[in-house]
């Protein structure tokens, strides 16, 4: 008997995210209720972070908005990013930073595997570091599985891959 499995992963590309945050650059640029503002929005690849740093409160979630939009628009789901709390920066400033959420924490996964066994579905899950494999003897139940995880809202942007028959 054939067994079936895939993984349950919380990816970003990284590449799109840069892009994302280029066209926003762009956009900041030319916006007129940016101009002689010192509002921007930088990335940091390796750590995995976007600092915003705007005027006021207002401009800073105008910025925000900007940067949902250009994501949106490149492909990348505003939940992979993790705002904190907007901080006073220089000459009263406001500094924002988000961090990218890359792999499914072990609570997040705990939860997910919770749901999948909620559905009474005969399916094995294994929690193996940053992703879910999910695997069963039919691959009916796989796709119910997908199909149940995709209608989901859930915290994290959730995608699958190694589909293995």
């Amino acid at each position: 008997m054939a067994n079936f499995s895939f993984d349950v992963v919380s990816e970003v590309d990284l590449q799109e995210m840069d892009n994302a945050v280029n066209q926003a650059n762009k956009e900041l640029a030319q916006r007129y209720d940016f101009k002689d503002s010192k509002a921007s929005i930088s990335y940091d690849r390796k750590e995995k972070k976007i600092t915003l740093i705007a005027d006021d409160d207002f401009k800073l979630r105008a910025l925000t908005d900007i940067l949902a939009t250009r994501m949106a628009k490149r492909g990348v789901s505003l939940k992979s990013l993790l705002f904190k709390e907007p901080e006073k920066a220089f000459e009263g400033y406001l500094r924002q930073i988000a961090d990218i959420c890359v792999g499914i924490d072990k609570e997040k996964a705990k939860e997910l595997t919770g749901i999948i066994k909620g559905l009474g579905l005969k399916v094995q899950t294994q929690i193996e570091g940053e992703k879910i494999k999910v695997s069963s003897a039919k691959k009916d139940d796989l796709q119910a599985v997908i199909a149940h995880l995709k209608a989901l809202d859930f915290s994290l942007p959730l995608s699958f891959c190694n589909y293995r028959s």
